[in-house]
């Protein structure tokens, strides 16, 4: 594991404090699920906008693809590409 060193300000090393508390962790791990969290959210955003496809968001977030479909529907993220999109793209396959 390595190490990184950051300047945060005042409300973020609060909010970091809170919810260590709040959740019995300690700071540096809440830090690290943070930044998971964050990471998972700009991936599904980037999705749902249509600028990853759905095998390129498995591969950022490390699941499968039906693990990754799972998690969208958890979230209500829809598919950006609408039913015809999905009839060629099945003719293609087959």
């Amino acid at each position: 594991m390595s190490v990184i060193s950051l300047r945060l300000k005042d409300r973020e090393i609060k909010r970091i404090n809170e919810l260590a508390r709040m959740e019995h962790k300690d700071k540096s791990t809440v830090a690290r699920e943070l930044i998971d969290y964050g990471w998972e959210f700009l991936m599904l955003k980037l999705y749902r906008e249509g600028k990853l496809s759905l095998s390129a968001l498995a591969d950022k977030l490390e699941l499968s693809v039906s693990e990754t479909v799972d998690l969208l529907s958890e979230f209500g993220v829809e598919s950006p590409i609408d039913y015809d999109d999905y009839l060629k793209g099945f003719e293609v396959f087959k």
